[in-house]
């Protein structure tokens, strides 16, 4: 592991006054950084060849010959915003020297995200990326669901409930969700439902024919209770320099092809579930909200979790995080059940177009405007070593 040591020594040779933000391109890379553009930072993607275009040419930054000067913002007199692409071969190769060179260069800071520790070796990132990193480094691998102290550990020592968990088929007794990683991309999930140990067996056999799922992977599988309920992902954001946690908002969920057969009315659906089998595969979020009195279950969970964290993995989370779950209505109350834990920004960037940034600020904040506005405070404060790992 890198020494924090070590990270602060590369801060201190940092220009304070020239940070730029970078982040790695995809997922939420734009969120990120158009909210740094809005506060004055340049920014840096760093890029996989063939999947570029997005950052180098749609919006990369440019000048807007529609702009009369000094009308607008500064960072209005042009279009796009982001300023810089490196390109390299895989997203992996962000550890090679000359690239971690590069944005030390640049005065980066990091801030990762999902693509960033699905696309890199959690070693490498915790071991050889030697840039400041926005957020708590050696947290992120706790999101999977195959280490030691993961994301099912933190939120059972945080009391904050999640569905039940079966340690191998033959303990099933309920409906349950089968979480276990696709052949062809291993990081997303191949879901099923089961309703007892053999039918468990017959529908992973199914999987295993179509060599959707290896057995490798089924093996690894996380068995959960499956719970019906609102799905809700509640987005926060921790800050060290404020000691404040804050809520962000709420989103849920567009996944394919479920998206599309729900759309479909009842007799529809039985004829088309006769040729292929629902998969929920993430490709976006829908922007939601949550009535008033939940606010405060929301703040609780998020409350109890962060006070986890600073006590298991001091300082504790930085930023960024998300309980991802549902609202369910039993025995006369509701209850939020987390189903998933995000480490890092989520992927969501219409957490905006929900009111509850705005209740604390004014008008409702992006991920990327409350990171940058984060950095900018503790650039102003002489602060930045405790925004970063």
């Amino acid at each position: 592991m890198i020494s924090r040591q070590h990270i602060l020594e590369i801060l201190r040779n940092y220009d304070p006054d020239n940070i730029t933000i970078g982040v790695l391109g995809g997922h939420s890379a734009l969120d990120v950084c158009h909210g740094a553009k809005k506060y004055g930072f340049r920014t840096v993607a760093v890029c996989q060849k063939g999947r570029e275009l997005t950052y180098s040419k749609y919006y990369k930054t440019r000048p807007d010959m529609d702009v009369v000067p000094g009308q607008l913002a500064p960072w209005h007199s042009t279009k796009g915003i982001v300023d810089e692409t490196i390109v390299l071969d895989k997203f992996a190769d962000i550890v090679n020297p000359d690239v971690q060179q590069k944005l030390r260069d640049m005065n980066t800071i990091f801030i990762h995200n999902r693509y960033f520790w699905v696309y890199c070796d959690f070693d490498q990132i915790e071991n050889d990326f030697l840039v400041p990193i926005f957020g708590t480094r050696e947290m992120l691998k706790l999101e999977e669901r195959d280490v030691a102290n993961n994301q099912y550990y933190l939120l059972e020592q945080a009391g904050v409930r999640f569905p039940k968990i079966y340690s191998v088929p033959e303990e099933i007794d309920r409906l349950v969700l089968v979480k276990v990683n696709e052949e062809l991309r291993g990081y997303e999930r191949a879901f099923f439902l089961a309703a007892s140990p053999a039918d468990y067996l017959k529908k992973s056999q199914e999987l295993l024919d179509a060599k959707v799922i290896t057995k490798e992977n089924l093996d690894k599988a996380v068995i959960e209770e499956f719970i019906v309920g609102a799905q809700v992902n509640f987005n926060f954001f921790y800050s060290p320099i404020d000691e404040e946690l804050e809520f962000m908002g709420t989103d849920m969920r567009r996944q394919t092809n479920l998206d599309g057969l729900l759309r479909l009315p009842a007799p529809e659906q039985t004829k088309v579930l006769e040729y292929m089998k629902p998969r929920m595969i993430e490709n976006g979020h829908v922007a939601i909200t949550i009535k008033e009195s939940l606010v405060e279950k929301a703040f609780e969970i998020g409350e109890k979790f962060i006070e986890l964290t600073k006590r298991e993995l001091p300082p504790g989370l930085i930023g960024p995080f998300a309980l991802q779950g549902a609202v369910t209505a039993e025995e006369g109350r509701e209850e939020l059940v987390i189903f998933d834990v995000s480490l890092r920004i989520p992927g969501s960037p219409g957490t905006r177009f929900t009111p509850y940034s705005g209740y604390l600020y004014g008008d409702s904040l992006s991920y990327g405007e409350r990171i940058a506005m984060e950095v900018q405070t503790a650039q102003k404060l002489g602060k930045l070593e405790s925004i970063v790992t």
